[in-house]
């Protein structure tokens, strides 16, 4: 299974970013994706999840702001980041839980993509 990332850069505050990220792998099954960021000094955090039902949940400090939207056919998920403030700077890592289906049985697990650097400026 493989997860990757793109979008991301430079953008002025108040300006709007789009990441995406794909999944491929054989025989598999993509349950929930998210997006996490971790700045620099700091934990890393949630920052959108969306479940296979299109279920979303958002941290309190982009309500408002940011979307997340996925394809289930072609296992993507998109990250639209508008209203961006200088805070939301941090590298920002797709996160997908997966099935994968195989004669010996199924195989569940969950990984992260390559990172993304977002720099918002002010």
């Amino acid at each position: 299974v493989q997860l990757q990332a793109s979008g991301g850069g430079l953008v002025q505050a108040g300006g709007s970013l789009r990441l995406s990220c794909a999944a491929s792998g054989t025989n598999l099954r993509i349950n929930d994706m998210a997006w996490y960021r971790q700045a620099p000094g700091k934990q890393r955090e949630l920052v959108a999840r969306i479940t296979s039902s299109g279920t979303t949940d958002f941290a309190d400090s982009v309500k408002g702001r940011f979307t997340i939207s996925r394809d289930n056919a072609k296992n993507t998920v998109t990250l639209q980041m508008n209203s961006l403030k200088p805070e939301d700077t941090a590298v920002y890592y797709c996160n997908a839980d997966y099935l994968i289906f195989n004669d010996g049985g199924i195989v569940a697990g969950r990984l992260d993509g390559q990172g993304t650097q977002v720099t918002v400026s002010s």
